[in-house]
């Protein structure tokens, strides 16, 4: 067993909400520019004065709505500028936010509210309200009775926001007095609820992680002044969220954002990311490794696609930039290294940072692992990843690394008010005051996640170094026991396989099977490139699939994958699936991670061939 903690660096008063900074600031600094705005033509700057005035229009039209202190509103949309003033008018009008992802089923949809009994939904958009219809119109399956103790029979209110939600709460709040709402505002501390955000869900129904507003309160003020400080004390800073607010880890990085007076803009649409990027100009961005993945495997195939010698250029440009940073992490690069890359910086890498929009220096990424290549390419392109880890229980993080001390390959050490175990059997537990007090109505499920003595067990496997730097190297309940005895943890190979341009999703499989195996899909972006470089034009998917050069390239990436584990662990044989595991198929979670058990149960087929 080894553990590491991290002392607290600021003791967040008991008193504190998550929504004071807002009026504080409006007050104090009335015309300073906390967000952006984008209205199709340009980003309108928004000063803190009018972001606290519009906040406080909608919070009042909530209490007008019949919202009292406690009551649940669902909200679900797109990461956009509206998502942020209701979140901070819930709060300010004593609710509890409930986020909904806006892709989420009328099945999905149904058990968050009725499990929540959110006394008002607000969506996006028509479509949603219809979701919603139909979802509050088929009943309450395993929804127990907390809509009917809750006194929600009649069903919650729903409000659409292209419908003009934001007027009618204005208009709503009209008869409700200052006095009022900051009766309701300063009424919240620390111990009360401030969310309840419904586990991404990749077995069985999603579980409300109740998160108060010391939680939240505590792990944005000890990030933002102690383990990313720096990040947040650039002068111009402003930060791009594009990652859905619905899931812990943009909504922790929003608040932090607020916090700390950065400049915050939204991008609903995540094909307009790369146009926002160059337009908005951020110095700080939040992602998940399928994003940077998705950034150099695009670098990689424009090179390809610009011929052989752009491609011999570009993959010279990507070793260069990794040595480099390898040799930063251990004891500095010498002059022919250093040489080489301030040739490339003039020739490629500055390219890359000028389609982020030429001011990016610093970004985080969470999720899931990033990978100690795309790591060290990115600080050697200039663009330094600090990588975390953390669940929706821990608020979302509850390590990084940090500035300075940035050890690629880990998630880093706890931030300040962390103490993290790793016990006998390898989970990583957690302890801190950013640890959820609890599941929304599960008392069993919460005595099993939290121990007698405070240890919240995460279910993920990992390692403690000498440091205090953590490895997380799979989950509990994912490991892989071949026929033969061997675990295997099927993350790390994952990780390396879908590395390769053409790969976009791989599941390792092996499960009481006689060797491990795997399954891939063909990023359809990639293939595009791929098919006019080949001559491939007019092929199909089910062509690509059997197709002899794309399995070779496949191969290569099994292979370098399996450089990575020993021989008993190594894919011996994988099949390329003519379709892709998606949000709409499925498979994958609004966050992006794969649904192992879902997968496995529709490629059963596909599975037991590997092994005929």
């Amino acid at each position: 067993m080894r553990e590491y903690s991290v002392p607290v660096l600021v003791d967040v008063p008991p008193s504190v909400n998550c929504v004071e900074t807002v009026f504080a600031r409006g007050e104090q600094e009335p015309d300073a520019v906390v967000l952006s705005r984008n209205v199709g033509d340009g980003w309108t700057p928004v000063t803190a004065a009018r972001f606290r005035d519009e906040v406080t229009a909608v919070a009042k039209g909530l209490v007008g709505a019949g919202v009292e202190p406690g009551d649940r509103v669902a909200l679900m949309s797109r990461t956009r500028y509206e998502w942020t003033v209701l979140d901070y008018a819930i709060w300010a009008a004593g609710g509890v936010g409930v986020p909904i992802y806006e892709t989420s089923s009328a099945d999905q949809v149904r058990w968050i509210v009725q499990d929540s009994g959110a006394k008002v939904v607000v969506v996006e958009t028509e479509a949603h309200r219809d979701t919603v219809a139909e979802a509050l119109a088929g009943g309450t399956p395993d929804a127990g009775d907390a809509a009917g103790e809750a006194g929600e029979s009649a069903g919650p209110a729903v409000y659409c926001l292209d419908a003009g939600a934001i007027d009618e709460f204005t208009a709503a709040g009209a008869e409700v007095s200052d006095e009022t709402l900051a009766g309701r505002r300063t009424g919240r501390g620390g111990r009360d609820l401030a969310t309840i955000i419904y586990t991404s869900g990749t077995t069985g129904r999603p579980k409300g992680c109740r998160l108060t507003h010391d939680n939240l309160m505590f792990t944005a003020r000890n990030v933002s002044q102690g383990s990313l400080e720096a990040l947040f004390q650039v002068d111009g800073r402003a930060a791009l969220l594009f990652l859905p607010l619905a899931h812990s880890f943009a909504r922790i990085i929003e608040i932090v954002l607020v916090e700390t007076g950065t400049v915050l803009a939204h991008t609903p649409n995540m094909k307009n990311v790369g146009p926002d990027l160059q337009a908005f100009k951020p110095t700080f961005l939040l992602g998940v490794p399928r994003v940077f993945e998705k950034v150099y495997n695009s670098a990689e195939q424009t090179a390809a696609a610009g011929g052989g010698l752009k491609s011999k250029i570009f993959h010279a440009a990507a070793a260069t930039a990794i040595a480099w940073s390898r040799a930063e992490s251990s004891g500095g690069a010498g002059l022919g290294l250093r040489v080489r890359r301030a040739v490339f910086d003039r020739i490629v890498y500055a390219k890359l940072r000028a389609a982020t929009g030429g001011r990016l220096n610093a970004a985080v990424s969470g999720g899931s692992a990033l990978g100690e290549r795309l790591g060290h390419f990115f600080r050697g392109a200039g663009i330094e990843v600090f990588e975390g880890w953390g669940l929706t229980e821990t608020s979302a993080p509850s390590t990084v690394n940090i500035p300075g001390a940035n050890k690629i390959g880990t998630v880093g050490k706890p931030f300040p008010g962390v103490t993290v175990r790793v016990a006998d059997d390898g989970e990583v537990l957690v302890k801190g005051r950013h640890v959820f007090d609890g599941y929304w109505q599960n008392e069993a499920a919460t005595a099993e996640a939290i121990d007698a003595d405070g240890w919240f067990h995460t279910g993920d496997v990992g390692e403690l170094d000498a440091d205090g730097y953590l490895r997380i190297t799979g989950r509990k309940k994912e490991l892989i026991v071949t026929g033969a005895g061997k675990n295997v943890a099927p993350a790390p190979l994952e990780d390396r396989i879908r590395a390769h341009p053409l790969v976009s999703q791989a599941l390792v499989v092996g499960d009481d099977r006689p060797f491990v195996a795997a399954l891939v899909t063909l990023d359809p972006e990639a293939l595009e490139q791929w098919k006019s470089a080949n001559d491939r034009t007019g092929a199909s998917l089910a062509e690509l699939c059997a197709d002899p050069a794309v399995i070779a390239a496949v191969q290569t990436a099994v292979d370098e994958a399996n450089l990575q584990v020993s021989k008993a662990e190594q894919v011996k044989k994988f099949v390329i699936l003519d379709t892709d595991f998606t949000e709409e198929t499925g498979h994958l979670t609004p966050s992006l991670k794969v649904k192992r058990n879902l997968v496995v149960r529709d490629f059963t087929k596909e599975i037991d061939a590997l092994y005929s």
